[in-house]
C-alpha cells in the first residue's frame, strides 16, 4: 500500500514539475503585469505566482479534466484581485508614482483595470469567462477594457510626447 502511494506521489510530482516548468515564465509575466512591478525586478509577482502554483498542486489530482493551466490563472486573477481590492491605500500611493516601462503604464491603471486587460488581451480569455471571472457582468467587463485600453494609449502618447522634447 505504502509503495502504490509513494509511487503515485512521485508520478503527481513528476507531472507538476513538467507542468510548471512549461508555463512558470508565462503566468510570471502575467502576474508581473497584473501587479505592474518592472519584469527583472518583480517580487510580489513571484509570490504571487509561487501561492497559485502552490494551490494548483494542492488540487491537482482532483482537477480530473480541467486544465491545470486554465485554474493556475484563474487562482493567479483570483489571488491578485482579492488583495489589490482590499489593499487601496498601497494602490493610491502606487498610482501616484511616476513607473516607466510598458508595465509603467499599467500600473497607473487600476487593478481591475490591469486585471480585466491582462485576462482579456495577453492571456486571450472571452469576456464571459472574465466576467466569470472577476465577479462582474460581460457589458461591465467590456466598458473597463475599453476605457482601459483609451488610457494606455493617452499615456502612452504623452510619454512619446516627452521623451521627444
Amino acid at each position: 500500500m505504502r509503495e502504490r502511494l509513494a509511487a503515485r506521489d512521485r508520478r503527481r510530482a513528476r507531472e507538476f514539475e513538467a507542468f510548471a516548468a512549461g508555463t512558470a515564465g508565462r503566468l510570471l509575466h502575467a502576474a508581473t503585469l497584473l501587479t505592474g512591478e518592472p519584469p527583472g525586478t518583480a517580487p510580489r509577482a513571484r509570490r504571487l505566482l509561487i501561492v497559485a502554483l502552490a494551490r494548483t498542486y494542492a488540487d491537482w489530482d482532483r482537477l480530473g479534466d480541467d486544465d491545470p493551466y486554465d485554474r493556475t490563472r484563474q487562482e493567479l486573477a483570483l489571488r491578485f484581485a482579492h488583495g489589490a481590492w482590499y489593499d487601496r491605500a498601497r494602490y493610491v500611493r502606487r498610482r501616484r508614482r511616476r513607473a516607466t516601462g510598458p508595465s509603467g503604464i499599467l500600473a497607473r491603471l487600476g487593478p481591475r483595470e490591469r486585471i480585466v486587460l491582462v485576462l482579456r488581451l495577453y492571456e486571450g480569455v472571452p469576456e464571459e469567462q472574465t466576467a466569470a471571472l472577476v465577479g462582474l457582468p460581460v457589458e461591465r467587463v467590456h466598458a473597463i477594457c475599453a476605457r482601459a485600453v483609451t488610457t494606455m494609449r493617452r499615456l502612452a502618447g504623452e510619454r512619446s510626447r516627452e521623451a521627444g522634447s
